[in-house]
């Protein structure tokens, strides 16, 4: 059966669908930059769910921590107190992950069994469920990499698990874009010239949040905390070095300051254009459709915009000796309100009746 219009409830799940996985990735975000993801050093999907319960679990847990090269490389002597601090972040971030599936998953067998959503629904849930598992065997790969020679998560195999849980959010926005408006609505103006543009820019941003994601793993705003320039220069000397981009050197990232000044000049590069390409977006949908739902989204999405850009250079000025959690998951967190923001854009695009 496929429904027009879908009761409260439904929405009200979907919204609350939208909220955990957000949450969910700004935690991970401050589990990140805290340093934590690396105190659990098993996934035990059962009985993780509860946290050391005495002093001589709580021992045994910081003793199989002090194994990690993090321990032995970066946090050697750290204190039982401090230990607990970034182990609750890690189990904070599991707990979240556990009880986002089950506040997921029950609600959804029983509209499916009530007929309360569709197959159009379905589809796009299933394919939000799918991406979740994904996410969190990926979690898992992730911190697995971080317990063998590196003292922190491999760069790569964080940014993605960070991108299938972006993935899953994406799926999640526009099932639920569909849940408020199911049935196709009559838009005037060039939205066919609208869609193609806001297909572009929703990509760039995409290839700017990967960048992103590397940026965190790589730490790199600890090499280079200034702006506009990068220690001085607009482009590191080590970029320019012909010899330094040898598959060997984007592996072994963390040897020296060449990965991350390449990756530093290209996040900030793509910021710059997106930044501009944002601006042109905007004042085309201003000029080409008089609509006031899609006008309301694009002012909302050059106002993300702009305080992402904001975010981003406050953040790294700000990276002197440590990583600003502040800003930090701030950054993230506007960087996923502006991902939904490009693609709710899309969705007004796409869901719309020809005149």
């Amino acid at each position: 059966m496929e429904n027009k219009r879908y009761s409260n409830w439904v929405k009200y799940w979907l919204i609350t669908g939208c909220i955990l996985l957000f949450f969910q990735v700004v935690i991970g975000g401050i589990t990140r930059i805290t340093g934590s993801g690396l105190s659990i050093t098993k996934w035990e999907i059962i009985t993780g769910t509860f946290p050391p319960m005495s002093h001589d679990a709580w021992m045994h847990e910081f003793d199989l921590y002090k194994e990690t090269p993090q321990y032995e490389k970066i946090n050697q002597g750290l204190s039982l107190s401090d230990f607990k601090f970034i182990y609750f972040w890690e189990y904070f971030h599991r707990l979240w992950a556990r009880s986002m599936g089950l506040i997921f998953l029950f609600p959804f067998i029983f509209f499916v069994i009530k007929r309360m959503i569709d197959w159009r629904l379905i589809k796009n849930l299933g394919l939000v469920i799918f991406f979740a598992f994904l996410a969190a065997i990926f979690g898992w790969i992730m911190v697995a990499s971080g317990l063998v020679n590196r003292p922190w998560v491999n760069a790569y195999k964080l940014t993605l698990h960070l991108s299938i849980a972006l993935t899953t959010l994406g799926f999640m926005y526009w099932t639920t874009f569909i849940g408020f408006s199911p049935e196709k609505r009559k838009i005037e103006g060039n939205i066919s010239r609208l869609k193609k543009l806001g297909i572009i820019v929703t990509i760039v941003l995409c290839v700017q949040i990967f960048l992103g994601g590397i940026m965190s793993g790589l730490r790199a705003g600890l090499i280079y905390p200034t702006w506009p320039d990068m220690q001085g220069v607009f482009i590191p000397a080590e970029v320019y070095n012909i010899k330094n981009w040898t598959l060997q050197n984007f592996i072994d990232y963390d040897k020296d300051a060449f990965v991350p000044a390449v990756i530093h000049v290209f996040h900030r590069t793509v910021a710059y254009f997106l930044f501009g390409l944002s601006i042109y977006y905007f004042i085309k949908v201003r000029k080409l459709t008089k609509d006031v739902i899609i006008n309301k989204a694009a002012f909302l999405f050059i106002i993300l915009v702009s305080l992402q850009v904001l975010l981003g250079i406050l953040t790294v000025i700000n990276c002197k000796g440590s990583i600003p959690i502040f800003y930090g998951v701030m950054h993230q967190a506007v960087a996923i309100l502006l991902l939904g923001s490009s693609l709710y854009l899309n969705f007004q695009f796409n869901n719309r009746k020809l005149l």
